[in-house]
């Protein structure tokens, strides 16, 4: 990737990370911490990856992603303002009673969901059904569906994994954050689905590991899930809970909590900082 083009999405992710914690503090309640581990993932695929028009946000040609990990919804929704769905200071209603951007995606209310989400390990079935809806309208557009890494502790994940690998959905891409941490502690100290990349090659998958904030890696992987025929793509993005935030990094506790006055203005001064480091 072009050194001028990785600054920009590096400036971009800044911007998805600034929106999350303006949409967390405003509602006074969310999920920061995971939604800003996924922050660069989500800036690549809306920014470089996926072909959406958001003037025609239902066209049927159109990318789909389905947020799996829907309690994240605070990276999608500041991904989809950034790229021009609606406008930016709606962030600041997240989980108001009339906003349209609530506490999980809902294809109802908000242009650019394309599946509503948030009852965890069902997001990736979605996806399977529009993958194959894609395969037999003989459709050529792509079905990416972000998960997180205590989510595929799920049941449902797993069915649908092998639903996928069993009927070649090479179509489909599946990213899991893996930041190694839940609500509750460690993935291991809570219900270990390790190891992942083993398991998800058990059912047909083709995986690829790569570290989820290096934007050279990202690219690279998702040119290998489109070249990669006759088989879905997992990526497994090695990240950082809290990623962009110091306080917040590697911290379950901030799996679903919201800063107060102090610790937004704290994020937000650390967040002004990296953009000023990217602008010099």
């Amino acid at each position: 990737m072009e050194d001028n083009r990785k600054k920009e999405l590096k400036k971009i992710a800044v911007n998805v990370r600034k929106g999350i914690i303006e949409g967390t503090y405003n509602a006074k309640s969310g999920h920061p911490g995971g939604s800003l581990s996924i922050a660069d993932i989500m800036t690549y695929l809306y920014f470089e990856e996926m072909n959406v028009d958001p003037a025609r946000p239902d066209d049927e040609n159109r990318d789909r992603l389905v947020l799996s990990k829907g309690h994240t919804a605070p990276a999608l929704y500041a991904a989809l303002a950034l790229r021009g769905f609606f406008p930016v200071e709606l962030l600041k209603t997240l989980r108001k009673p009339d906003s349209i951007l609530q506490g999980h995606p809902s294809m109802r209310y908000t242009p650019g969901v394309d599946m509503s989400t948030g009852s965890l390990g069902q997001g990736i079935s979605a996806a399977c059904g529009m993958a194959l809806a894609g395969k037999l309208r003989g459709k050529d557009y792509r079905v990416y569906v972000p998960m997180g890494d205590g989510e595929i502790e799920e049941g449902q994940v797993w069915e649908a994994a092998m639903f996928a690998g069993n009927r070649k959905l090479d179509n489909l891409c599946a990213i899991v954050d893996f930041n190694n941490l839940q609500i509750d502690g460690s993935l291991d100290e809570v219900n270990s689905p390790y190891p992942i990349k083993e398991k998800f090659e058990s059912f047909g998958w083709n995986v690829i590991e790569i570290c989820g904030h290096c934007f050279n890696q990202i690219e690279e992987a998702f040119a290998a899930a489109r070249q990669c025929k006759d088989k879905p793509t997992c990526i497994v993005a090695k990240t950082v809970k809290g990623k962009g935030v110091s306080y917040m990094e590697n911290q379950c506790d901030w799996h679903g909590s919201a800063p107060n006055t102090e610790k937004y203005e704290i994020a937000m001064a650390e967040l002004d900082k990296a953009m000023a480091e990217l602008e010099a």
